[in-house]
C-alpha cells in the first residue's frame, strides 16, 4: 500500500472579536479531514508569531473570516492579501460583511446563517473551495482518543505538512535525536518582550523562569532548565527541532506586554512531535495580578500535561501562586528580577553589587520573600570569593549564611534555599560537615531542578559520597542538556571518583558547546596527567585560559616530563603573578615535588585564608603524598570532611 495522501493544510485568519465563530469554523473544518492553522495569540503578538509568515506560504489555502472587526484589522488584511497572492485565498463571511476594496472580485462563502453544524451546506463549500485551490480532496481524519479533545492544531513553521511527511502520528511519542522524551517533559522558552523597551527583557525573561520554577514543583513534570532553554531565545528554529534538540516533548513559549500598570500575558503550549498548538491563552491584567497569572498558566499546562498524557496520573491538584518563597508584592517582585538579571551577567564587581543593591531592594519591600533572600545569600557569596578583599570576607560569608537561613525559615520548602545554605557552608565557611544536612534535604526537595541537582552531585563527590553524586547528575543532565557547565561538572564528578577516562568525554563535550569556557582545558590536563600522557597534558594545560589553574598543572606536569626549569619557571610565575590568591594550588605543585612539610604549610595558610580551593582536598590525587601526614588528616577534619 502507498503512503496516504498529505493532509490539506488551512490557514484561519480572523479578528480577536470573532474568536468563538472562528473556534467553532476550526473544528468543523478539523473533523472535515483539514489541519487547521488559527491562534488567538496572532494580534497578541505571541513569541512564535514570527512563524506566522512561514506558515502562511506553506499552507495549502488561506481562509480569510471577513467581519465588521477583520474587515478593519491590519493583521487579517496582510494575511489575506498574501493568500490572494499565492493564489490560494478562500473567503467567508461571519456577519455578511462586504470584503475591503481589494478583495471584492472573489466571492466570500456566506456564514451568517451557520451556527456550528460541521455537517452543514455551508462547511461543505468551504472544504470544496480548499479542494478547488489544492487540486485535491480532504483526508478523513480519525477519531482522538477520548481522554483528550484538541482545541486547535497550531502548525508552527509547516508543522501540520511536516508532521505527516515523517509519518508522524498526532497522538504518539515520538523520538528526538534516536531518544524518546517522557510524555510530560517540557521546556519553557523565554517569554519574548513586547513591551517596545529592551529595559523590560529582565522582566519577561523573570516571568518565564518564574513559571519555569512553579512547574518543576511538580514531580510529574520534567521541565527543562533555563541555560538551556534560553539557547533557543531566537527561535530561529521551528518548534519540532527545539523540542528536539531540547529532548522534550512539549514547549511553553509566549510573550509579555508590560505597558504602565498593565500587563498582557500570552502562553501557548506546542506539542514538540508535530508542532501542532495544544494549549493557548492570553491574559489581559493588572501589573498588580501577575501572580495570579503565573499561577493559572502554570496551574493549567501542569493539569493538561498530567491529566492527558500520565497514565493513571492522580489529580495534580492545584499549583499555587509563585514558587515557594515568593511574593504578592509587585514592588518587590520587580526588584528580584532585576537583581536576578545583573547577576546573571556576572561582569564585574560593580554588576554584582548592583545585584545585591536590587535583592536588598526585594526584601525592603517584601521581608518574607524568601527567594530574595536566597539570591542575596549567593550575591554576598560571590562577592567574597571573587572580590572581597580580605579584611571583609568573613564579615560576608557571614551575612551569606544568614540570608540563607532566613530563606529557609521563611519558606522551609524551597530547594533552593537549602540549596544556597549548602553552598554558603561549603563554598565559603569551608564546613563540609555543616553543608550535609542542607543539601540533602535540597536533594529531597529539589528532585526537578537541574541547579539543586548540580550543585548537590558535586557537594556529595567532594566529599566521597560517589554513587549518589552520580544519580543527582543522571538526573540533572537531560533537564540541562544543552548547558556546557553542567557537562564541566559531570566530568569533575567522574575525576572525583578516580574515573580518569570517563572524565574527558562529558569535558570534551562542554568545549565543544564553548570553545572558551574555562577552567576545562586544565580539568582534561589533570585526567591525563593521571593517566601517564604527559606530553598531551601540557597542551590542555598550554590552552588553558585561568592562570592559577594553567600555572600549576605546568608546573606538575613539566617535572614528570623531567623538565626541571619548565616546572620552576612556572611555580615561579605561580607565586609571584597570584600570590595568597592561589595558596592551594602551591601546595598540590609542592606536594607533587615531593616538599611536603612547604606543602602542608601552603594548604594551612590557604585554610586560615578561606581559599575555596580546599573544598577538592579530600579525594584530590595530587595530594596523595600528603595523606599520611597527621597535619593532613588535621586539616580534613577541620574542613568537615567525614
Amino acid at each position: 500500500m502507498g503512503d496516504p495522501a498529505p493532509r490539506q493544510t488551512v490557514f484561519l485568519s480572523y479578528a480577536r472579536t470573532d474568536r468563538k465563530q472562528a473556534g467553532r469554523l476550526a473544528a468543523a473544518l478539523e473533523s472535515a479531514g483539514l489541519d487547521v492553522w488559527w491562534d488567538t495569540l496572532i494580534e497578541g503578538g505571541a513569541a512564535f508569531a514570527r512563524s506566522i509568515e512561514t506558515s502562511l506560504e506553506a499552507c495549502d489555502a488561506v481562509v480569510a473570516c471577513w467581519s465588521r472587526g477583520s474587515v478593519a484589522s491590519d493583521w487579517v488584511l496582510d494575511e489575506a492579501g498574501r493568500g490572494r497572492d499565492l493564489r490560494k485565498l478562500v473567503p467567508v463571511t461571519f456577519d455578511g460583511t462586504e470584503p475591503p476594496l481589494g478583495f471584492r472580485q472573489y466571492h466570500a462563502i456566506d456564514l451568517s446563517r451557520w451556527r456550528g453544524d460541521p455537517a452543514a451546506a455551508e462547511v461543505a463549500a468551504v472544504v470544496r473551495a480548499v479542494a478547488s485551490a489544492t487540486g485535491r480532496a480532504a483526508v478523513p481524519r480519525p477519531a482522538p482518543p477520548a481522554r483528550f479533545s484538541r482545541r486547535r492544531a497550531l502548525a508552527v513553521a509547516g508543522g501540520a505538512a511536516a508532521a505527516t511527511a515523517a509519518g508522524i502520528a498526532f497522538w504518539r511519542l515520538g523520538p528526538f535525536n534516536g531518544a524518546t522524551a517522557r510524555a510530560t517533559s517540557v521546556a519553557v522558552l523565554p517569554f519574548a518582550n513586547l513591551s517596545g523597551s529592551p529595559d523590560q527583557d529582565y522582566f519577561s525573561d523573570g516571568l518565564s523562569e518564574e513559571l519555569r520554577a512553579t512547574l518543576a514543583r511538580n514531580q510529574a513534570l520534567q521541565v527543562m532548565a533555563q541555560a538551556s532553554s534560553n539557547q533557543f531565545r531566537e527561535r530561529a528554529e521551528d518548534a519540532v527541532t527545539i523540542a528536539g534538540k531540547l529532548g522534550v516533548r512539549f514547549l511553553l513559549d509566549g510573550s509579555v506586554r508590560r505597558s504602565g500598570d498593565a500587563v498582557r500575558v500570552t502562553a501557548d503550549v506546542i506539542d514538540g512531535v508535530t508542532g501542532f498548538s495544544r494549549w493557548s491563552r492570553t491574559f489581559d491584567r493588572a501589573l498588580s495580578d501577575i501572580f495570579a497569572v503565573q499561577s493559572e498558566i502554570a496551574g493549567e499546562v501542569a493539569r493538561a500535561l498530567i491529566t492527558h498524557f500520565v497514565a493513571d496520573a492522580p489529580d495534580p491538584g492545584e499549583i499555587i501562586g509563585s514558587t515557594a518563597g515568593g511574593t504578592a508584592v509587585v514592588a518587590a517582585f520587580d526588584a528580584y528580577l532585576r537583581g536576578r538579571a545583573l547577576y546573571e551577567l556576572s561582569a564585574d564587581e560593580a554588576s554584582e553589587r548592583a545585584a545585591l543593591a536590587q535583592f536588598d531592594a526585594a526584601i525592603a519591600a517584601d521581608p518574607e520573600y524568601a527567594a530574595a533572600h536566597a539570591a542575596r545569600a549567593r550575591s554576598l557569596t560571590v562577592l567574597a570569593n571573587q572580590h572581597g578583599r580580605v579584611e571583609e570576607i568573613a564579615a560576608l560569608q557571614d551575612a551569606a549564611i544568614a540570608a540563607a537561613q532566613r530563606a529557609i525559615a521563611i519558606a522551609p520548602e524551597l530547594a533552593d534555599a537549602h540549596s544556597t545554605l549548602g553552598f554558603t557552608l561549603f563554598q565559603g565557611r569551608l564546613d563540609a560537615r555543616a553543608a550535609r544536612a542542607p543539601f540533602d534535604r535540597s536533594r529531597e526537595l529539589g528532585g526537578g531542578e537541574a541547579t539543586v541537582l548540580a550543585r548537590f552531585a558535586q557537594y556529595s563527590a567532594r566529599c566521597g559520597r560517589h554513587p549518589e553524586a552520580r544519580d543527582a547528575m543522571r538526573r540533572a543532565l537531560p533537564l540541562d542538556r544543552l548547558n556546557p557547565l553542567i557537562h564541566r561538572a559531570n566530568g569533575s564528578i567522574e575525576y572525583a571518583a578516580r574515573r580518569w577516562q570517563d572524565s574527558i568525554a562529558p569535558a570534551r563535550h562542554a568545549l565543544g558547546m564553548n570553545p572558551r569556557l574555562s577552567r576545562v582545558h586544565a580539568a582534561i590536563g589533570d585526567a591525563l596527567v593521571m593517566l601517564g600522557r604527559n606530553d598531551d597534558a601540557r597542551a590542555e594545560y598550554l590552552a588553558e585560559p585561568v592562570d592559577f589553574v594553567r600555572l600549576a598543572g605546568l608546573a606538575l606536569v613539566e617535572y614528570r616530563r623531567q623538565d626541571a626549569p619548565a616546572a620552576e619557571d612556572a611555580m615561579n610565575r605561580l607565586v609571584a603573578e597570584l600570590g595568597d590568591r592561589a595558596l592551594y594550588q602551591q601546595g598540590q605543585v609542592l606536594a607533587q615535588w615531593g616538599r611536603g612539610s612547604e606543602a602542608m604549610t601552603k594548604l594551612e595558610k590557604a585554610l586560615a585564608l578561606g581559599d575555596s580551593g580546599l573544598v577538592y582536598s579530600r579525594n584530590d590525587p595530587f595530594l596523595d603524598p600528603l595523606r599520611a601526614d597527621p597535619r593532613f588528616a588535621r586539616l580534613l577534619d577541620r574542613l568537615g570532611f567525614d
